[in-house]
């Protein structure tokens, strides 16, 4: 019953754009069905992976695929897992397109999304339901095209086309890393069924080469750095609950096919572990620090899902070092944590990027340092955006901060009973402090440049809210965020069966995850926390309602204005400076000559780590190292029978004196 309602939900949402095509573009019914579709397909999904938790486990589908012999489509836990963030925010982001890119407003291009948007669902649903390689593919690149045609949704803008081209030729490596990926696994196990590898089968240079591949397939699409390059173009440039999906989800499945493979594959080196840690606590921290320097607010939220997947590849590290040495604690701390904040980053960050495109919707701009003050118009989108903050960063009483707990107890437990690859696991720690010290810091940078203070600009003066629409999804994310950050003992069953599920059998009895982590105590801890600060917040609210208005100290300044505050620049500069080494910040500035300048400005753009410092350079240089061919190819068919013909000479004779060589030798 539950592998069925998933299919009836895969079916649901791949179909939901197709009556829009039929409909007047000028009309909103088109977008209505397909709304309906997916919020039909968003219930029978959950509904269905609820099952499965509860042990539907419904038998493996299997028909016959002339390609390969048989498919199998089947879902176990860890399937289930992945595919509640695919279906909630699948169905959640089309319901927030009904305020945010409304067919009447967008009839050039409003039809082409929902098509798409419903694709993209299917296919993610489909590659994690699959047991065949085949069908992994045709789900995976379902997916790719799929989000191609969402990113250049906006494709009469050059950045939008720049950004979906960059996005699509990654994906495409990716995908080829994966066929090379799935060839050798044929030639492992005779069979493009996913099924685990036996030990005897495999030696240890293919192993290593199986992880490689799977590393740069699957990490291309995680967003791992240096790997990341083509995200903060996509994120900034697609419709902004686009990103939600591409940020929530879509990293998601390179983070499920790590996940998946890599424990299907033999006992594995306690090497690939470290190199995780290691790309983990690079993407972590390099993203957050990225994302400090910008300006633009979706770019922001972008950096900062490169900073999450590296979170989440801390936890896959330590699960892979637990494995190779043999210890449980390990193993079910770290998947513990990868596996939750999979869920989590994909609740907080659907969230951020819809309150994103709510203050886009409502200010009309992205750029933080012309908002201001839309705490004061925008109301329910400054509370929601603040409970995707407070998520982000990691702190208590919401879902992020138990994650992350689980990644600390996996660092204890790696000093305490890790043995000789403890303290090197451990040494992990400090810098996962570190990324969730300078997240905190650019989100109180973000929250108090745009929602704080007074409006720097006509935009964010005008600014309005937000209607039913885009509130509803943002606030159903908000409580999912709360119930994980207060009552985290809810998820546990889930995430043993996921981890027992991705385990498998091999592994011998794992510890139960509620010996080795206080979940109750957490979520009295964090619910306490969250009762003083509502009743903290209570208070100031019902003081600022009582209390008499008065202006704050203004330094002297007979009329201040909006662009007397600091700025998010201005903030974050001293930061910036200090990480100069790997940013690099391009600043532009003319502080104003004399007493009394009449004018000065001041501007900083940091370009893009891999994309704009080495990937553009270089392709640049290949240009003009190639540019003499042109005088070879000029359209003239004379001049291509002449290149054949000097091609056959040269050939024969390079040919004809070896011929003649070998007709000697074999008289002789």
């Amino acid at each position: 019953m539950s592998l069925a309602l998933v299919i009836v939900a895969i079916l649901l949402s791949a179909l939901s754009g197709v009556p829009g095509l039929a409909l007047p573009k000028a009309g909103r019914a088109g977008q209505r069905i397909a709304v309906g579709m997916m919020a039909a397909s968003m219930a029978a999904g959950l509904v269905g992976v609820l099952l499965a938790f509860l042990g539907d486990l419904s038998p493996v589908l299997q028909f016959s695929w002339p390609a390969t012999g048989q498919s199998l489509i089947g879902m176990d836990p860890l399937s289930a897992f992945f595919l509640v963030p695919v279906f909630l925010v699948g169905g959640l982001g089309s319901v927030y397109g009904l305020g945010y890119w409304p067919q009447a407003l967008h009839q050039d291009n409003g039809h082409k999304l929902g098509l798409f948007w419903g694709l993209l669902v299917a296919g993610m649903a489909l590659l994690v339901v699959s047991r065949n390689a085949w069908g992994f593919l045709l789900g995976w690149e379902a997916m790719a095209l799929s989000a191609f045609f969402l990113v250049a949704t906006e494709d009469k803008k050059a950045e939008s086309r720049r950004a979906a081209f960059v996005y699509l030729v990654a994906a495409h490596i990716g995908t080829l890393a994966l066929f090379g990926f799935f060839t050798v696994w044929n030639w492992c196990t005779g069979s493009y069924d996913l099924v685990a590898i036996a030990s005897d089968k495999v030696g240890l240079g293919t192993l290593n080469g199986l992880f490689l591949l799977s590393l740069l397939g699957f990490g291309l699409k995680a967003g791992i750095l240096p790997l990341h390059f083509w995200l903060p173009g996509a994120h900034a440039n697609a419709p902004t609950h686009v990103s939600a999906i591409l940020s929530g989800v879509v990293l998601k499945m390179g983070i499920y096919g790590l996940v998946r493979f890599l424990f299907l594959l033999p006992e594995p080196p306690a090497a690939w572990g470290f190199l995780l840690l290691v790309l983990g606590v690079v993407s972590a921290v390099l993203g957050v620090v990225f994302a400090l320097a910008q300006h633009d607010l979706k770019r922001l939220l972008a950096y900062h899902s490169v900073e999450n997947v590296g979170i989440i590849l801390i936890g896959l590290g330590i699960a892979l070092v637990g494995r190779s040495s043999h210890n449980p604690l390990l193993l079910v701390l770290g998947l513990a944590g990868c596996l939750l904040h999979v869920w989590n980053h994909s609740l907080f960050k659907s969230l951020l990027f819809f309150g994103a495109g709510s203050v886009l919707h409502g200010a009309h701009t992205k750029q933080i340092d012309q908002l201001g003050g839309l705490g004061k118009t925008m109301p329910a989108t400054a509370l929601l955006f603040l409970f995707g903050a407070v998520a982000i960063v990691g702190l208590p009483p919401l879902n992020g901060f138990v994650s992350e707990f689980f990644l600390f107890l996996g660092f204890f437990g790696a000093v305490t009973q890790g043995g000789s690859q403890g303290m090197e696991v451990a040494m992990t720690a400090p810098f996962l402090a570190v990324v969730g010290a300078l997240a905190l810091a650019c989100f109180v940078k973000v929250y108090g440049a745009v929602f704080l203070g007074s409006p720097r600009t006509a935009q964010a003066q005008h600014a309005h809210e937000s209607p039913l629409s885009m509130k509803l999804p943002m606030t159903v994310l908000a409580a999912a965020c709360l119930v994980i950050g207060v009552a985290p003992a809810t998820v546990v069953p889930v995430l043993e069966a996921a981890i027992a599920a991705t385990v498998g059998s091999g592994a011998g009895t794992l510890p139960a995850l509620a010996s080795v982590a206080p979940m109750t105590a957490v979520g009295f801890g964090a619910l306490g926390i969250f009762a003083v600060v509502f009743a903290v917040w209570a208070v100031v609210a019902a003081s600022r309602r009582q209390g008499r208005k008065v202006l704050t100290w203004d330094c002297g300044y007979a009329q201040p204005t909006g662009r007397m505050q600091y700025t998010a620049s201005s903030f974050a500069q001293s930061l910036v400076m200090l990480f100069g080494w790997v940013l690099k910040p391009d600043v532009h500035a003319d502080p104003g000559k004399g007493n009394f300048p009449a004018k000065a400005h001041w501007k900083s753009h940091v370009n893009e780590l891999v994309l704009d410092r080495w990937v553009t350079p270089w392709g640049r240089r290949m240009e003009k190292v190639a540019v003499w061919f042109k005088y070879f190819q000029q359209g003239l068919t004379q001049n291509y029978v002449t290149y054949i013909v000097v091609t056959l000479l040269l050939l024969l004779g390079f040919l004809v004196p070896y011929r003649e060589i070998f007709a000697l030798l074999t008289v002789r």
